[in-house]
């Protein structure tokens, strides 16, 4: 598995946003928070936002709130919001490829691959990375 630039930004956004719910958060804190390139975020934020894990609310007030608990939203969401599948073989992705002769079972393998990370991603939620961050946090405070 390749974790790309945009996923990685996407994912840490999304906890920024989870962290401060109900609140909204604007693009500006986003990217000040996470050091993302605001030109960047700004596109990672419409793709949450077509996949309906954020809303987007204008105005002076506005910013970005989960569209969904952070209970209910997995890494898995973000991640197939941002950038699709999991894995890919050569650039192509792993459901494509094919193999011949000798090489052919390797597929099974590679998609093997592909459903496990999908069970580790599908299996942690914005709630679960930060109940740690809490922790602490109350930790400190008592």
């Amino acid at each position: 598995m390749h974790v790309t630039a945009r996923s990685d930004y996407a994912i840490r956004a999304m906890l920024v946003i989870a962290a401060h719910d109900p609140a909204s958060v604007t693009a500006e804190t986003l990217a000040h928070a996470q050091q993302i390139p605001p030109s960047f975020l700004r596109g990672i934020l419409t793709d949450l936002r077509r996949a309906n894990l954020v809303f987007a609310q204008r105005g002076n007030e506005g910013g970005f709130t989960l569209a969904r608990r952070a209970e209910a939203i997995f890494v898995g969401d973000v991640l197939r919001a941002v950038g699709g599948g999991f894995t890919s073989v050569r650039g192509f992705p792993t459901a494509d490829i094919v193999y011949f002769g000798e090489a052919a079972p390797l597929r099974a393998v590679w998609l093997d691959v592909e459903a496990s990370i999908g069970a580790v991603v599908d299996s942690v939620s914005l709630a679960t990375l930060l109940a740690p961050q809490a922790e602490i946090s109350q930790q400190q405070t008592a």
